[in-house]
């Protein structure tokens, strides 16, 4: 029962945590939380007079931290990183230390029967070929330094046996502590707030998932564990494998006075572009429930009481 099972998450205050935490805590399970607020964000505030949840501030890098509170826990979730490759081309070695280095030593401390799910990036497949669907069995050929770490970081999750790996799309949709700086939430954000956006490479396509059907892809992990693990699973939208150019043209639509174009010079420094395939997640019975207008239709709500100079990681 969920009830009798202890989650330990590093990371958990974040952008996938503030969502995540409280639907596990409300499913039964005791959660710890081990984050060192860089954002000073207060998105669990509302969980905790909750005597299941506990919240520990330190740094996901401490092993003597980590090693005294994983040991309790039945399942770790490994969510501290520095999400995102304008952050972790700021700061390199702090990329390397925790999305790599921290999830290694983790992982070094987890005996084998503690079961850890981890999240990593589709971002790890680079650049695709044409009209070919990335599937788990695709080599990875991560292009940023952020794709790199992740990368690296599933193999260690892997290697352990007892693990999944789910390899995100770009996530969207509100969450209480928000990202702005993530594709969909930022052209959404321009269409908002500037009715306008300038277009590097509009062609280049990726695939999307909503924050909640994240949360509901580790629920599933969690509840189909058996049959899901020592695998690696594209968590994405099967029919949101579109260029940033069909993005705006769906933002349009919700927003008829918003106004995108092709620069007539210049690239995006983020080379991505690939479509992915969902099936192997799919079969095991998961099917995400937020459609990319849904969120869309969210996020125009949502920014009606935020400006993005206090959200995203930049």
């Amino acid at each position: 029962m969920a009830d009798n099972l202890s989650i330990f998450i590093t990371g958990g205050a974040g952008y996938l945590g503030s969502i995540l935490v409280p639907s596990l805590i409300q499913d039964g399970y005791k959660v710890t939380v081990l984050d060192n607020f860089l954002f000073e964000q207060n998105s669990l505030s509302h969980i905790c007079a909750n005597p299941n949840f506990d919240i520990v501030c330190g740094d996901a890098r401490d092993e003597a931290l980590v090693a005294n509170h994983v040991r309790d826990a039945d399942i770790v979730i490994p969510l501290a990183a520095l999400v995102g490759a304008p952050l972790c081309d700021k700061d390199p070695i702090g990329a390397t230390t925790l999305n790599r280095d921290a999830v290694e030593m983790l992982v070094g401390n987890l005996t084998p029967d503690q079961k850890i799910i981890m999240p990593i990036t589709n971002s790890g497949y680079g650049i695709g070929e044409t009209d070919k669907y990335c599937t788990e069995k695709t080599p990875l050929n991560p292009i940023t330094l952020y794709a790199r770490t992740k990368v690296e970081a599933e193999g260690f999750v892997l290697a352990h046996k007892n693990g999944i790996s789910l390899r995100l799309a770009t996530v969207f949709g509100m969450a209480p502590r928000m990202r702005v700086d993530l594709l969909v939430n930022d052209f959404v954000y321009r269409a908002v707030k500037d009715r306008a956006v300038v277009l590097f490479e509009s062609h280049f396509k990726r695939n999307y998932i909503h924050v909640r059907d994240v949360t509901r892809a580790f629920r599933h992990a969690i509840s189909n564990f058996s049959i899901m693990k020592g695998e690696a699973y594209n968590v994405g939208l099967s029919d949101a494998n579109i260029s940033k150019w069909e993005l705006c043209e769906k933002i349009q639509f919700h927003l008829p006075n918003f106004v995108f174009m092709e620069a007539p010079i210049g690239e995006d420094p983020d080379k991505r572009d690939y479509i992915v395939s969902n099936e192997k997640l799919e079969a095991t019975g998961f099917k995400p429930v937020h459609s990319l207008d849904d969120g869309i239709v969210e996020l125009i709500k949502g920014y009606k009481m935020i400006r993005n100079d206090i959200y995203g990681n930049f």
